[in-house]
Order: C-alpha cells, then structure tokens, then sequence
C-alpha cells in the first residue's frame, strides 16, 4: 500500500470516454483524421499569409494568431486523447497532465481575447474605413495581439497555480479526457470556495466582456453595413465578416456553457469539449478558406507553383 500510495502522485487516470467502450475506436478514428487535417489546415493558412503579400494585413495577421491557436491547441490535447482511445492505458504523466492545464487554460483565454481584437478589426474596417490604416498600423495590431496572449497567459498562471496548492489525498482519477483546471478542482478533498470563486471572477474578462466586445462591434457594423447604398456593398461587407461571426459562435458557445452554466453530466461535458478541442480548430481553416476569395487565391495560386515546379 505504501508503494502504491508513493507511486499515485506520479501520474493521473483520464477515464476519457471509457463508460462507453465501443465509441472508443470509431473515435480514435475520427480523431486521427481530424488532427491531420486541423495540422494541414492551419499550417496552411499561416503559410500562405507569410508567402502571399496581399494576405499580409491586419485581418490575416490576427488569423495567423488564430491559426496557430487552434494548432496549440489540438497538440496540447489530442496526442494524448489518441493514446488513451487506442488501447487501455489511460494515465497521464503528472507533469504532462500539469502542463496540459496550463496550456489549455492559456490558449483558451487568448482565444477569447483574439476573437474580440478580430471583431475590433472589422469594426475599424468598415465603420471607420478612412482611418483603417492609421488606426491598425502593424506596431498597434502587435500590441494587441501581445495583450491577448499576455493577459491568457496572466490568468493561466493565476487558476492553475491556484488549483496545484490543493490537497487530492490521493485521488487522481479524472472523469475526462485531458487535464483541466475545472476538473482537477474537483479533485480536492478541502474547501475549495476560493478556487471556484477566482475561476469565475478570472472568467469574467474572457467569457462575459469579450463576447460583449464583439457583440457591440457587430452591432455597430450591422448598423454602418444597412446604410451602404449599394446592395453589393452590404453583400461584401456581410460576406467579410460572416466567417469570423461563425467561428465566435463556435467558440463562445461551448465555452460559456461549460464555465457559467451549472455542471452538467460528465458525458455531455465531455463532448461539449470534444467540439471545442477537436471540431471547432478543424473547422476554422475550412470557414475562412472557403468564405475569402482572397485566402481561396492565394492557395489556387501556390498549387499552381507547386504543380509548375514539379513539372
């Protein structure tokens, strides 16, 4: 018993999707094929962004951002997820399960903040489209993104340093796929008030006033785009900006649901988080790939090259 009990803290169990078995491999299969295709995609449109200098503005710079989010993201979780879907191992190295929690709190955090810049972007872009370049210099748009990744990182430090001080007495059993800091509170065996207090009030800037930002950015251009006077105007405008409204839709749901909302059952948790880890950073290149003439051209044109040097 006292070797067991020396042995426990060196590693956590991720029960994952086990209380359903038969899902397992379908679900690794899935996984896999969206893992390579969320890597292929993203890298993709961080690629032609660098290569294609009509991509290098403002907007794009921010989906850069975006881009290699989603690819943090994916890498933080789903290596781990695939490991524990194909066989029955289903531990996770103490310092690789506090590294994931760490990491996924940070991105996540950032995500929200970067989708808000985005939608300050468009705003400028169509409601003050006269001063788009002196507003968005490329110093500004660095500053912004630096607050983005700084102030995720701030509250990373914050609730997972925080979560780290409680007491597990020995429990390291985690009813999920991957380490969390919700989900590793649950672990303690001690008052844990204070850790639920600081994630809610350390979600507020990233899951309440974030969205908030958007939604007046976007009602502000809803208002700028139905006074354009030409219907190819508004359909222009509408079409920029559809893309980024339907991946802060897929974004923002999932996230305020699993943090605001009173806890739900560990499977339906599970899945709103599968989305989020795995479906949501596959869908974003595919979005923004075939919503953007301009993304859509800059690829036609880079496989054009690509064919012409292979022949």
């Amino acid at each position: 018993m006292e070797k067991e009990n020396v042995s426990l803290p060196n590693m956590f169990v991720l029960l994952s999707f086990s209380d359903h078995p038969w899902l397992e491999m379908p679900l690794f299969v899935v996984v896999l094929d969206s893992y390579i295709l969320t890597l292929l995609g993203n890298s993709s449109i961080i690629l032609l962004t660098l290569v294609d200098s009509r991509l290098q503005t403002p907007m794009y710079f921010f989906l850069d951002n975006l881009s290699f989010l989603d690819l943090c993201v994916t890498t933080t979780i789903v290596p781990q997820l695939l490991v524990n879907l194909w066989g029955p191992n289903k531990t996770i190295a103490y310092w690789s399960c506090i590294t994931q929690s760490y990491l996924f709190h940070w991105t996540g955090c950032t995500e929200c903040v970067l989708l808000a810049v985005m939608a300050f972007d468009r705003y400028v872009a169509i409601c003050q489209p006269l001063q788009y370049t002196l507003i968005m210099r490329p110093h500004v748009c660095v500053l912004l993104a630096a607050a983005a990744w700084s102030s995720g990182l701030a509250n990373s430090l914050l609730q997972a340093t925080l979560t780290l001080q409680l007491h597990r007495c020995g429990h390291h059993t985690l009813d999920h796929f991957f380490c969390e800091v919700p989900v590793l509170i649950k672990l303690a065996c001690e008052d844990t008030t204070a850790n639920d207090l600081s994630l809610a009030v350390g979600a507020i800037p990233f899951a309440l006033v974030s969205p908030f930002l958007v939604l007046v950015s976007y009602t502000f251009i809803a208002r700028a785009v139905l006074k354009l006077p030409s219907a190819e105007g508004r359909r222009k405008a509408f079409s920029t900006c559809s893309s980024h409204m339907v991946v802060v839709i897929m974004y923002y749901g999932p996230a305020i649901y699993m943090y605001l909302q009173p806890p739900a059952g560990s499977t339906q948790a599970k899945f709103m988080s599968f989305f989020y880890c795995v479906v949501t950073p596959l869908l974003n290149p595919l979005i923004y790939t075939l919503r953007n003439k301009d993304v859509k051209r800059a690829l036609k044109k880079m496989l054009r090259f690509h064919g012409g040097m292979q022949s």
